[in-house]
């Protein structure tokens, strides 16, 4: 029993975490790192299951204190310490708190602040993605936006943006929006509705823009009573949606939308973190958000000539001395030039900035200053135009002997897939972040949501999340081997010769997939298996399983009204499919996936072309097709039916393709966490060049620890465009031998190794003969290393911690392991792989050597020790590969 607030309470029955109510405030210690804070107005609240969070009840009972007193409820769990103020009504940045410790340093979190709705003060430009969004995500991929990005969409019925304005009389609401080709391939005048109060709606009209990166300014107007007012834009049945929203203003009628008010700059407190972009910047420096991994809204960008610089006044300084200045700074490749260690001046001293591994990838390092008691100015310059071409994203001044302060900076992140990725992408942050703490927030009738204080120990943060939301799938063990697939037209005799020849030559094969072109009537997305192709479907099945090679069928969700199995699916459906166009052309419709008429219907399509394939691969790219159900993932859910008919889905997560489109890494409320329960992570179509393989090597784990699903499937190779030659059939291209042999290095040591491409050779006997031997080499380590991957991914469904591992999981002191996470990895818990990604017959790569453990180089059996750097030199028959200790 527990005092709190006055009231003696017992701890909830029915569940395994022991709960502690504070009036409308509930909080439930599911484990001592992850605790359950909601706030019912009303004082129901919610004991089932959710979507995303199916394991509440899976905990171990764990031990804490919770005490009142001075007016606010404690609860110590021994690892975080949770504080809400008594009766303060619903969770904000001011009446909640969580402390833990990350390493040496003391962490003091409001995981609710700034998830109210906000101020919007009078004619003052708003940035849409500050503001309260339900439904639509912040997306910066087209151009001509202020801000950080804008709120892109608007697809659903009931998304909608909030903000709260004080004023009483007249006004305007105005809105700079974007109205091109949206999701459902129309081109039209657009509609939201606006409502005060939740009071009486009224219409804002938003005619076409002319193309998503031209914006243009909308009004509505607003009557206002004295007070503070919410205001709500929001996409009803009525609706169209469909467009983005850049920003907003309430301004007396007739009045200009305001500019964008340019910041002042902020003092930094001695002791404590401070965005580096809100110095005094000159010389062309100035805020950026164009990578991934960086803390607060952005970073500072435009250090690249000689009188660069960032001007920061530290407050508080104790006393005259000697202290240091943390820098968190990313030294990627600063266009045409090499890589290289650069110089930045603090306050006229010089200090070095050793590269990272890459733009995406931050260091933290310190500087000596000396400062007198009081106010001081510390000034970052750069000397000359060679020094700096860096990226700073923190900055902090503290004593010497102060622990190396770790920013609320995301680690790796998430994307629906890497569609038309060039080389680099914005990704969307998931669960882990540096400072060891974060918000699953799974509220849908009030506020619910799971503060996670893992600290430093990344790993149980992933342990809780896959009890909290349900673990990664474990596939069967054939996943783990070797699939060839490639968007080529082929006949099963076709593919049967492929099979064939990859047995003479010793090339192992474990699954093929058959792509898009074995459909009739249409290639793209008919529902019938061609018979002039595939004159015996479940014959080629069985000879392919014969030879112990799995298969699945590629699926585009859409039918044609011509398709000889449309009238059966329409009835099915009871009428309700939607005729709205598509790849396959006009007379073209789509499901919801939400209605259960229409899912019927669309399971129905795939049972009656084939019953029960090894699976199906779902190529959600392009078809507007979606999923109504309301707080549910359209991805999650609908691979969620995939895998109940196969076992598991193939396909892109964590969004839909009305989440911003092909690719985007436009996230959505409902989060990324369901995904991993069902789904083989296609991750889409990507550009066949190096760059995009270097981006790959940092991505896979990334997505990972960001998501907790470990099968993360690239196409090895890429998919189209990029470096391109003529191929050795008819209407087909193939990569330069060096990109096509170290590509197929990198999948070795992947989740999954599955060689594909839009009509490009992916077959090692395609290409000359270093680079035959190379492949076949390394698909043939692939599959001797079949059962030590099955491993490392049972131990994922297991423990959460995933197949490719970034080393900060288990080298969180290490600054090292942060800043080359986007260059080597941990696969499984005892190899180490720094993959190739510069052309050439031979490279020389640097690798870091994790502390605590001798490394040996799987290829060459030379030993290096732990703790330190090395230049690794490889010809195309071997790569950067090293096994922990005696192992």
């Amino acid at each position: 029993m527990v005092l709190v607030a006055g009231q003696l309470m017992a701890p909830v029955r029915g569940h395994r975490a022991a709960a502690v109510v504070s009036g409308n405030a509930r909080f439930q210690v599911l484990s001592p790192t992850l605790i359950r804070t909601e706030y019912a107005p009303d004082g129901k609240f919610t004991d089932a299951a959710t979507f995303n969070v199916v394991g509440r009840d899976k905990f171990a009972p764990a031990k804490f204190t919770s005490t009142t007193a001075g007016g606010w409820l404690t609860i110590d769990t021994g690892a975080v310490t949770l504080r809400y103020r008594v009766g303060s009504g619903a969770f904000t940045g001011d009446n909640l708190t969580l402390r833990l410790n990350s390493g040496r340093q003391v962490v003091q979190a409001a995981p609710w602040a700034g998830r109210a709705t906000p101020d919007c003060p009078l004619a003052t430009l708003c940035e849409a993605e500050s503001l309260a969004l339900r439904g639509p995500g912040v997306a910066n991929d087209h151009s001509g936006y202020t801000g950080s990005g804008f709120a892109a969409g608007f697809q659903a019925t009931g998304d909608s943006l909030r903000f709260a304005v004080t004023a009483a009389g007249a006004y305007q609401l105005s809105l700079r929006y974007a109205n091109a080709t949206g999701g459902d391939g129309q081109n039209t005048t657009r509609t939201l509705t606006v409502t005060v109060d939740g009071g009486s709606a009224r219409t804002i009209t938003l005619p076409p823009t002319g193309s998503w990166d031209t914006w243009a300014v909308a009004t509505a107007s607003l009557d206002l009573a004295a007070g503070r007012h919410e205001i709500a834009l929001t996409r009803t049945a009525a609706d169209s949606g469909n467009v983005n929203i850049d920003s907003l203003a309430v301004v007396r009628p007739g009045d200009a939308f305001p500019a964008p008010a340019v910041p002042a700059p902020k003092p930094c407190a001695f002791g404590t973190l401070c965005e580096a972009e809100t110095g005094s910047l000159a010389g062309g420096a100035a805020p950026a958000h164009d990578h991934n991994g960086y803390a607060g809204s952005g970073f500072l960008a435009g250090l690249e000539r000689a009188g660069a610089g960032d001007a920061i006044t530290v407050t508080g300084v104790p006393s005259a001395g000697t202290y240091r200045v943390q820098l968190r700074y990313a030294n990627g490749k600063a266009g045409a030039q090499p890589v290289q260690s650069r110089t930045i001046t603090v306050n006229g001293t010089s200090a070095t900035l050793a590269p990272t591994s890459g733009w995406d990838y931050w260091r933290t390092v310190s500087v000596p200053v000396s400062l007198t008691a009081g106010t001081n100015t510390v000034t970052l310059g750069c000397p000359t135009d060679a020094s700096c071409n860096v990226n700073l994203d923190t900055v902090a001044v503290t004593t010497a002997d102060a622990p190396l302060l770790a920013p609320h900076a995301p680690l790796g992140g998430y994307r629906r897939g890497l569609d038309g990725v060039d080389g680099g992408a914005l990704t969307a942050p998931g669960l882990l972040f540096q400072d060891g703490w974060s918000l699953l927030d799974d509220s849908l009738t009030h506020q619910d949501g799971y503060l996670f204080g893992y600290g430093q120990s990344y790993a149980q943060g992933l342990q809780d999340l896959a009890t909290l939301t349900g673990p990664t799938k474990l596939l069967p063990q054939w996943a783990y081997g070797v699939w060839y697939s490639e968007y080529y037209d082929r006949t099963a005799a076709g593919f049967q010769q492929i099979v064939e020849r990859a047995r003479t030559e010793g090339v192992p094969l474990d699954v093929l997939v058959v792509d898009t072109d074995f459909k009739s009537p249409d290639r793209w997305n008919g529902w019938t298996i061609d018979p002039a192709k595939f004159p015996d479907p479940h014959g080629f099945v069985d000879w392919l399983h014969a030879r112990g090679v799995r298969t699945g069928f590629n699926i585009h969700p859409s039918i044609l009204g011509s398709d000889p199995r449309f009238a059966a699916a329409q009835a099915t459906a009871k009428g309700k499919l939607q005729r709205v166009g598509c790849n396959g052309g006009a007379d073209c419709y789509v499901f919801d996936w939400g209605d259960p008429d229409q899912l019927a219907a669309y399971l129905q399509l795939h049972r009656s072309m084939y019953n029960k394939p090894d699976f199906w691969w779902l190529d959600w790219c392009c078809d507007g097709s979606r999923s109504s159900k309301a707080d549910v993932t359209p991805d999650a859910w609908i691979n969620q039916k995939y895998a109940d008919e196969t076992g598991f889905a193939f396909s892109r997560a964590y969004g839909s393709l009305q989440s911003g489109g092909y690719g985007s890494p436009t996230a959505v409320p409902t989060g990324p966490w369901a995904d991993k329960r069902t789904t083989l992570h296609f991750t889409g179509d990507t550009t066949s060049n190096w760059e995009t393989l270097q981006f790959e090597v940092g991505y896979t784990g990334g997505e990972s620890v960001a998501t907790g699903l470990a099968a993360v499937s690239h196409d090895i190779g890429g998919h189209t465009n990029g470096l391109q030659q003529p191929g050795t059939e008819p209407g087909s291209t193939k990569l330069p031998d060096d990109l096509y042999a170290r590509w197929v290095q990198f999948g070795t040591f992947q989740p999954i190794d599955r060689l594909h491409s839009n009509h490009s050779d992916r077959l090692p006997w395609q290409y000359g003969p270093a680079a035959n031997a190379s492949a076949k080499k390394f698909l043939n380590l692939r599959k001797t290393l079949q059962p030590y991957t099955y491993r490392a991914a049972t131990e994922a469904t297991r423990t959460g911690t995933p197949i490719v591992r970034p080393l900060y999981l288990a080298y969180p002191g290490e600054q090292e392991a942060y800043a080359t996470a986007g260059a080597e990895y941990l696969y499984g818990p005892d190899m180490l792989v720094a993959p190739v990604t510069t052309p050439g017959a031979t490279a020389t790569t640097t690798v870091w050597f994790p502390p605590g453990s001798t490394w040996r180089d799987y290829f060459t059996g030379r030993t290096y020790p732990g703790g330190t750097t090395a230049t690794v030199t490889t010809t195309l028959d071997t790569m950067p590969v090293f096994l922990r200790g005696a192992v």
